[in-house]
């Protein structure tokens, strides 16, 4: 057993929550080292479907000359509503609550009609310019079907290609390439956009758990307002008017330390401080600069070390601090 589950299992045994019997079981069948296939599982079922979608582009792209343009739109179309049938079939239709199918493989399902759906668009957009140049249609009308059928069918992979969708279509690219050499460091007017966006993210999270729709998409909505807003704010630190965007990323850092308690989630409570010490080090660069420290760099450089060592030592801290609250939490 990890530490945590034997501390969890004590602070069971302790409150008499369970018996000396159940503990003793407990510890046995944890000694055992079973684990479960679930996830791998999952993995490879998501994988086909990445395999399945990509051989689909690949076959395109390598017969479009022989095989012709309205056979593949044709057998796109066919490939497409086939998987919707089964997907419509055999779903609960829409819930505000948690609403899976009862079987797990029409989850992967629905994301192959997903993506399928978004190749049909763009290619039909591609090849016969279907909203003429309203190129931001052929983003947004695939978008908007990712969303209905994250929402139907309660999806999360959906989600995630709409609210990507949705940031491509006001001009963000997410992909790493684009992190790396696209006009998001270049144009303010991007980075706007990104900072707006995960505040529209984080206002629709807030309501979604209001009205009590679909929460357990927080997440998704989560994850991606902290980095739109991070990266975007970071970005600023390095303009003349830093300032804004340095309250900016600490009024972030805030809400999503906070957050990431009450959901709990680990991923965002790490991006979270990760994103808070590269702003909080580029602040104290700045600061540097002004003060001149050349005439104290002998000082800088003796305690650079320490400052390094220290952040590793305070960040591995707030994690097991995380982890410990996050085991806490449970056992109430």
């Amino acid at each position: 057993m990890t530490q945590f589950d034997e501390q969890a299992t004590q602070k069971l045994f302790e409150k008499n929550l369970i018996t000396e019997e159940q503990f003793v079981q407990v510890k046995a069948y944890r000694s055992l080292g079973i684990f479960s296939l679930h996830n791998e599982l999952k993995l490879f079922l998501y994988l086909s479907v990445l395999l399945f979608t990509t051989g689909i582009g690949i076959l395109i792209y390598q017969n479009i000359d022989t095989i012709g343009h309205v056979a593949i739109l044709s057998l796109l179309l066919i490939v497409t509503v086939i998987c919707f049938y089964f997907c419509f079939k055999n779903s609960k239709g829409f819930q505000k609550e948690d609403s899976s199918f009862e079987n797990p493989v029409l989850q992967y399902l629905v994301l192959t009609a997903t993506i399928l759906s978004c190749i049909f668009v763009g290619y039909i957009q591609f090849q016969y310019e279907l909203f003429g140049t309203h190129y931001g249609l052929a983003t947004l009308v695939p978008t908007i079907i990712s969303f209905f059928c994250a929402y139907y069918f309660d999806n999360k992979s959906a989600l995630t290609i709409a609210v990507t969708g949705l940031a491509a279509y006001i001009g963000l690219s997410v992909s790493p390439q684009s992190l790396l050499s696209n006009d998001f460091y270049a144009t303010d007017t991007l980075s706007y956009s990104a900072i707006i966006l995960g505040g529209l993210l984080i206002l629709w999270t807030i309501y979604s758990t209001k009205i009590n729709l679909k929460m357990h998409f927080n997440f998704i909505y989560l994850t991606y307002a902290l980095h739109l807003i991070s990266i975007a704010a970071i970005n600023n630190l390095f303009q003349g008017y830093w300032l804004i965007f340095a309250i900016v990323l600490g009024a972030s850092t805030y809400y999503f330390y906070k957050v990431s308690y009450q959901i709990p989630a680990i991923s965002l409570f790490v991006f979270t401080i990760i994103y808070a010490y590269i702003g909080i080090n580029i602040i104290v660069f700045k600061f540097l600069e002004f003060i001149d420290a050349s005439n104290f760099y002998e000082l800088v450089l003796f305690a650079a070390p320490f400052y390094v060592i220290g952040s590793i030592i305070l960040f591995i801290k707030l994690i097991k601090n995380f982890n410990k609250q996050k085991a806490n939490d449970s056992i109430r």
